[in-house]
């Protein structure tokens, strides 16, 4: 049993009893009732400053339940199974609404409602899942019997509910979650820098541009897209002259950025691409600006995206970090329908969504709310992907938290079924150290790409250096994967060799509290579903704030990456993809010759608990990618249509 302090977002003080999750139909997804969570302790260290002054005025987003949610999974599924006349046959904005979004009745019965309290509706999204509102803390506090109390923490002020809020029988069929009553930064960027988290310098030259004609440096630590495509079998593609041209995708972050960076990385490595290709969209007045708010984050994905797909438009859609904040940027994407496909580098550890066990449902009202946005991108053919996490099995242990041991986790909302999770392995390198412990030390060699995980790293200091200033000190930075103790193993994971169920002895005690055990033996999701390079001392070289640095990494890198071969994908194969996974996993159990196969095993390395290892395992997922291969396999089966 391990313990674990308080996140910026608090902890439910609850326990599990009992765990009856249910699966919904063909994709083993679940869309259930709503959840009405338990009272959340404080955050550690915050200092309640008392009631929210009643006049203070507050914009929450309502997110709507979808209509017909059994047969929105459904549709999905059919969009992915060949043979169905849904195969790759996707819906327009128009097409939802009509099939699947709250009627203009049900947005009317919700607009009274809040009228009631003096509340205004001030905008309804395109595809009527989102009702922005504006009322103030009082109105807020009477309409869904919250208590909302300013806080301080680290110099920091925001404003947050006491407990959840409770959702009026009235509306019970109608909302599944309201969130904007906290405004308290929630998610961090999934990146990781060699110098400022290893703390264990390699010795390395200048920084190593591309020579002219390439867009590679071929330098570990100092990759740039060109050595993607090198490592991954992209430039088959390329040769075709496919670029991602016609093509537009779509990045969701939680912090504005500089375009004037990402231009300058592509202009500086040789690719020539629109100077207009970028378009700012501010959700909710949109992200902060500058480095400590994550935009470095940003400028990364931006610079990933666009220079694997040099030839697509990007739209990058930044909010406010905040629950409202990154749950709006789906439905927006959504909502505009403008990518192709859509990548976030952000997230938060599965253990702060788990359901309490009140037996109201088994999703929290955030969890469903990003669920139905990443089916709504499926059913519109738009493919997304997530990060899996940087702190390797242990995703609640992270720089971002108070020291946690051992307790496995996976992070969301890559751990949802409905979208593609980007994990990471380490690419084939040597290097050496500065003098650590001796005058000198032998090389450290990695021959093959192996599962992220800097446990590589930390047993070559101990062997080499001994175990003062070096064991666990590199604990638990690595590539995120596991088992979801949330989500029920969905569909298009039945069958496939190494999935694994959860392990056992896994608990969370707070302030001496035992809150949760989590269960042992849960055929849940597992994840990543496929990877690519992410350690930083095999990683990339990031244009920020008017230069160059080396030495960036996580799986931050990968989800943009994916991102942009999805791009280079739909314009091959004339048509969106939707949905990766049931494909990914279709193709793996369907190609026996590495020659032609679009997955390629990772059997070496683990990420602190996982090993690598033929076939599936929560490493490195399905392994990484031949783009070529893939993009061959894609135009066999047919079938695309917009």
């Amino acid at each position: 049993m391990t313990s674990i302090h308080a996140h910026a977002r608090y902890l439910r003080p609850f326990r599990f009893r009992t765990w009856a999750l249910t699966v919904a139909v063909v994709l083993g997804f679940a869309l259930t009732g709503v959840h009405l969570a338990a009272e959340p302790a404080p955050p550690a260290q915050a200092q309640d400053m008392g009631a929210t002054p009643a006049a203070t005025p507050i914009t929450v987003s309502l997110i709507l339940k979808v209509r017909n949610a059994n047969g929105l999974e459904a549709f999905v599924a059919a969009t992915q199974t060949p043979g169905s006349p849904a195969f790759r046959r996707f819906l327009s904005l128009n097409d939802f609404v009509q099939r699947f979004a709250p009627s203009w009745g049900d947005i009317a019965t919700i607009t009274h409602y809040l009228a009631g309290f003096g509340i205004t509706v001030t905008d309804v999204y395109a595809d009527h899942l989102v009702l922005k509102a504006t009322g103030t803390a009082d109105a807020f506090n009477q309409a869904f019997s919250v208590d909302l109390h300013d806080y301080s923490e680290d110099g920091h002020h925001f404003r947050r509910p006491r407990h959840h809020p409770r959702i009026p029988l009235l509306l019970q069929d109608l909302l599944a979650a309201v969130e904007g009553l906290s405004n308290q930064p929630q998610f961090h960027p999934m990146h990781v820098n060699a110098n400022g988290t290893a703390r264990v310098p390699l010795v390395t030259g200048p920084l190593a541009l591309p020579p002219s004609g390439s867009t590679a440096t071929g330098v570990p630590g100092q990759y740039t897209v060109g050595d993607v495509a090198n490592l991954y079998d992209i430039n088959p593609l390329y040769a075709e002259h496919v670029d991602g041209r016609g093509q537009t995708v779509g990045i969701a972050t939680l912090a504005d950025f500089d375009p004037n960076d990402a231009y300058a990385y592509w202009s500086q490595i040789g690719l020539d691409v629109d100077p207009d290709r970028i378009t700012q969209v501010h959700v909710d007045g949109g992200g902060p600006l500058g480095a400590s708010a994550g935009s470095d984050e940003t400028t990364l994905d931006v610079e990933q995206s666009g220079g694997i797909a040099p030839g697509a438009r990007v739209v990058v859609y930044d909010a406010p970090n905040t629950d409202a904040g990154f749950i709006d940027l789906f439905y927006r994407a959504a909502s505009d329908n403008l990518v192709d496909s859509l990548s976030t580098s952000w997230g938060l550890s599965e253990v702060y969504y788990l359901p309490d066990n009140q037996g109201q449902g088994d999703l929290t009202p955030e969890l469903l709310a990003f669920h139905q946005a990443f089916l709504e991108l499926a059913a519109q053919g738009i493919s997304s992907f997530a990060s899996s996490g940087d702190s390797g099995a242990y995703d609640a242990n992270d720089a971002y938290n108070d020291p946690v041991d051992n307790v496995l986790s996976v992070d969301a909302p890559a751990s949802d079924p409905a979208i593609t999770a980007a994990g990471g392995t380490t690419t084939p390198v040597g290097f050496t150290f500065p003098t650590l412990c001796a005058p000198t030390v032998p090389p450290l060699v990695v021959p093959a790409e192996q599962v992220w995980g800097w446990d590589y790293i930390q047993n070559y200091l101990v062997q080499q250096c001994g175990q003062a200033g070096f064991q666990d000190a590199l604990f638990p930075v690595g590539g995120g994967g596991g088992v979801s103790v949330f989500w029920p193993r969905p569909a298009y994971q039945y069958g496939t060799p190494g999935m694994r169920t959860s392990e056992p002895g896994q608990s969370i005690v707070y302030q001496g509290q035992d809150l949760l055990d989590l269960p042992a033996g849960f055929r849940g999701r597992n994840l990543p579903d496929v990877s690519l390079d992410a350690d930083p001392f095999t990683g990339f070289l990031l244009y920020f704030e008017g230069g160059w640095s080396a030495g960036w990494g996580g799986t931050s890198f990968v989800a943009p990456q994916l991102n942009g071969v999805s791009a280079l994908l739909a314009q091959k194969a004339h048509g969106r993809i939707g949905l990766w996974n049931p494909m990914l996993y279709r193709l793996k159990d369907g190609y026996h010759s590495r020659r032609w196969s679009p997955l390629v095993d990772i059997t070496a390395g683990d990420n602190w608990f996982y090993n690598g290892m033929p076939g599936y395992e929560p490493g490195a997922g399905l392994g990484v990618l031949d783009v070529a291969n893939l993009a061959s396999a894609i135009g066999r089966s047919g079938g695309y249509t917009h």
